[in-house]
């Protein structure tokens, strides 16, 4: 059975879907079943990926890392989201930007997760 808002990655052609409404059958893709991805929280390597949030008057920012992530061609953060109040809120990356991200809401209990293309999905 999935849950709301899991991520599942094909490990043949590299889809990443997220569920939006759950159901009882198994995600496949190429033919093979999706991986679940775990939302790691720890840090473990040089290169550090759990979200840091940090609040201002109006807005939420999301840096990956306490040290700044990579953002390289082949190693980089793809995405971050915040998620409160039920509500989801997700800004795309790439290679040349910073591994932070930016969103114009106030909210007190705020999670946030990134997915590193390399070490995958991390939560705050």
């Amino acid at each position: 059975m999935t849950e709301q808002r899991q991520i599942y990655r094909c490990n043949i052609c590299g889809n990443i879907v997220e569920v939006l409404h759950t159901g009882a059958g198994e995600l496949v893709c190429c033919g093979q079943p999706m991986d679940l991805l775990d939302e790691k929280t720890e840090d473990v390597g040089r290169e550090k990926h759990t979200p840091v949030i940090e609040k201002t008057d109006n807005s939420v920012k999301v840096k990956i890392g306490s040290v700044p992530h990579p953002m390289e061609e082949k190693h980089y953060i793809e995405w971050i989201e915040v998620i409160w109040d039920g509500k989801v809120c997700r800004r795309f990356l790439t290679p040349a930007g910073k591994p932070e991200a930016e969103f114009g809401i106030k909210a007190d209990d705020i999670e946030a997760r990134g997915y590193c293309n390399i070490h995958g999905l991390w939560k705050s």
